[in-house]
């Protein structure tokens, strides 16, 4: 796997386009969150950015997994290209886009069968019973993210021995493009 272009050629683009999708998303939750606990708005009309315009897609479950599913699929393909402690924190990330992805599976089982866990008029997750929706993905996103971000800027400040151990040139590019 480490011969394929995303982990070496396209690594550093590979990693800027998923951050892209990553960040859109965590607008999304905190636009919603704004909405909710800023502006007031009832939870029901709390749908972030695309779910004002486009209420079904805060109510697709199959939407939401497709989002945890992506989420899982970057982290295993970006893997390989991380070496040392950059590859460390990027694996504690990939373990909880795992645990957060089964979640979501969990989920949409429940809204394909329409047989809800717990006695829930919803679908609802394992951790659901113990936090509400909202504050549970700000949660999850957050510890995806933090070591996600932590493993990228390792990876663009190696040590010698982890730079020796690199297929990509990420250490060479600056973490932030010039303009």
């Amino acid at each position: 796997m480490r011969s394929w272009a995303i982990n070496n050629r396209y690594h550093h683009l590979a990693l800027w386009v998923y951050l892209v999708i990553v960040v859109a998303h965590w607008a999304e939750h905190i636009s919603q969150a704004i909405q909710i606990y800023a502006l007031g708005w009832p939870l029901h009309e709390a749908r972030g950015v695309l779910g004002v315009p486009f209420p079904w897609l805060v109510h697709s479950e199959w939407m939401h997994y497709g989002y945890a599913l992506l989420m899982l699929i970057g982290l295993i393909l970006l893997r390989p290209g991380f070496t040392g402690r950059a590859r460390t924190w990027w694996t504690i990330s990939l373990g909880i886009q795992a645990w957060h992805h089964l979640e979501h599976l969990l989920l949409l089982i429940q809204a394909l069968t329409g047989s809800y866990i717990a006695g829930k008029a919803v679908p609802t997750s394992l951790i659901q019973l113990l936090i509400p929706r909202v504050e549970l993905h700000l949660f999850y996103n957050s510890i995806v993210f933090i070591p996600m971000v932590v493993a990228m800027v390792l990876h663009m400040r190696p040590r010698p021995e982890e730079r020796a151990a690199m297929d990509c040139k990420c250490a060479t590019r600056s973490l932030v493009p010039a303009r």
